[in-house]
């Protein structure tokens, strides 16, 4: 084929032949799957460590849960609204990303001599001062924290990337390789290492960290960013952090089918948050041993991959808001029924990989939400409202459910529940945002509404 017959894909300024298509999923997914096993292994070994120290349901649920998704409401309306703005040599994405390496590595590093560092604290203070469960606690806290705010800043930005350098026609299916590799990690980390993570936490921390901090890196040297058209100046004052609050927020939400948009995926995400945050707890509480649940992960991994770029095809061929609907709507009757059906270890598996399917098939059909529906402009202020919104579904609902668990002698299978009731609310609201697209022109002619006509001539927010 010639060179004027080569098929070209664009997006923004970066044009690919079908090779740079394939060198860009390479290099994207190599840094996923230092990020996905990061993002499968660490709140797994975390949980079970800071359980190893005595806390209780409600304290796991703010410290592990509650607390990342706190500092993702503060940290991620200021890191997304900059860089949509940013102009730079290395583009607006990656150079937030690159700081945010170091102390995602470092925290891991931290939270592998946890144990010792705590021991060594517990010498230092004096027995009489402090407990040696309170100072393990406290190094874990530290470590926690910094592993927490790289994180949480990468998080915000990731997708944005992803959205700026992988053309539209291609953003489904991509989406679907994402999740067939975060499902890859899966299966590897829980086959073959959840039933030694309580003795071999240290060894697990450090080679994530090795990992993460190669791999990932590797992804920020190979991936490009194209050109961007020129951040409209900002007024005097506009660079305060009080003002890029209210900016952000008036962007983002003062059209109500914005709001409606932002809050759909985080409602419906809700619906898996109850049974996911205490599945370890649920399946000790069954005598379920850590490397018979790391099975049952692997198996739901291996199902969810065999779908994933199935799954992707469908959610460009009938969009994410539609599959949205039906993978709720599904999985809300799968939590009401399981609520009543588990009563040992076959029942147990049966729902829990039913429950990780289902919920795996709403992340992959909905991946491609926020892309289709928010606009391109200012994606990334926007994608992390949405997760913003998800952050305060975690705050609130894990410790709330935490203490349900605590008063109602840890009755775990009322996290599904739970669930139920929350799928009946995410349908609801992806149907209010259906009826949304469809008039702003539906799968044919949808256009996104202008947040432009919400500002004055200076570039400020109107009152």
């Amino acid at each position: 084929m010639s060179r004027s017959q080569t098929k070209l894909w664009s997006v923004g300024t970066l044009t690919y032949t079908s090779a740079g298509i394939a060198a860009l999923f390479f290099w994207l997914l190599w840094g996923d799957f230092a990020w996905s096993m990061k993002d499968r292994a660490v709140g797994s070994v975390a949980t079970l460590m800071v359980k190893s120290f005595g806390v209780s349901d409600f304290t796991y649920g703010l410290l592990i849960l509650s607390f990342p998704n706190f500092t993702n409401a503060i940290l991620g309306p200021l890191v997304s609204f900059r860089s949509d703005r940013h102009r730079g040599r290395f583009g607006r994405r990656i150079p937030f990303l690159a700081f945010t390496v170091p102390f995602i590595v470092a925290g891991m590093i931290g939270l592998a001599f946890t144990p010792w560092l705590g021991r060594e604290l517990h010498g230092l203070i004096g027995a009489d001062a402090i407990s040696p469960n309170m100072a393990c606690l406290l190094v874990f806290g530290f470590f926690w924290i910094m592993f927490d705010f790289g994180n949480t800043l990468a998080s915000s930005i990731f997708t944005a990337l992803v959205n700026d350098v992988v053309p539209v026609a291609f953003l489904g299916r991509f989406f679907g390789l994402f999740r067939a590799i975060s499902l890859a990690a899966g299966v590897l980390f829980n086959f073959f290492f959840l039933g030694h993570a309580e003795a071999y936490s240290m060894w697990i921390f450090l080679g994530l960290a090795a990992l993460y901090g190669t791999g990932f890196t590797m992804l920020l040297c190979k991936v490009k960013e194209g050109e961007y058209p020129p951040a409209e100046p900002a007024p005097r004052g506009a660079g305060s952090i009080p003002a890029i609050f209210r900016t952000y927020l008036k962007e983002c939400f003062a059209l109500p089918y914005y709001r409606w948009a932002l809050l759909a995926v985080p409602v419906a995400n809700m619906a898996n948050v109850p049974f996911n945050a205490y599945t370890i707890f649920y399946a000790k509480s069954l005598n379920i041993g850590m490397d018979e649940l790391g099975r049952y992960f692997a198996y739901t991994y291996i199902i969810s991959f065999g779908l994933s770029y199935f799954l992707g095809m469908l959610a460009d061929r009938f969009h994410p808001i539609r599959m949205g609907i039906a993978s709720t709507a599904v999985y809300g009757v799968l939590a009401f029924c399981g609520t009543f059906l588990i009563s040992g270890h076959l029942s147990f598996a049966i729902v829990f990989i039913l429950h990780g399917v289902i919920s795996g098939c709403f992340s992959t059909l909905t991946a491609s939400f926020g892309p289709r529906l928010f606009p391109r402009k200012y994606f990334a202020q926007f994608n992390s409202a949405m997760w913003i919104l998800q952050s305060f579904t975690w705050m609130i609902l894990t410790p709330v459910t935490g203490r349900i668990l605590d008063l109602i002698d840890h009755r775990y299978n009322y996290t599904l529940f739970i669930g139920g009731i929350c799928s009946i609310f995410g349908v609801a609201i992806l149907c209010v945002v259906y009826r949304g697209f469809l008039k702003l022109g539906g799968d044919r002619n949808y256009q996104a509404p202008d947040i432009e006509t919400l500002h004055g001539q200076d570039g400020s927010p109107r009152p």
